[in-house]
């Protein structure tokens, strides 16, 4: 599962951890319901990681990626 996939699903489990819509979500990131829609579709891969991250931030949580 590459990066992306994992990192929106995690999104989609904490907005439904703190009850937030994608509705919501795309308000506080002051941005379309469809760019959320689109964020969060694991299929999309025109998504940064900058947007994940505002996303992320959003919902309480951070980014974080390792080369190890």
């Amino acid at each position: 599962m590459a990066a992306k996939e994992v990192i929106a699903w995690q999104l989609d489990q904490a907005m439904k951890d703190r009850n937030i819509s994608k509705t919501k979500l795309a308000e506080l990131m002051h941005t379309s319901r469809t760019q959320v829609r689109r964020m969060l579709d694991p299929k999309d891969g025109n998504v940064t990681i900058e947007t994940l991250q505002r996303a992320a931030g959003v919902v309480g949580r951070k980014v974080r990626l390792e080369l190890v």
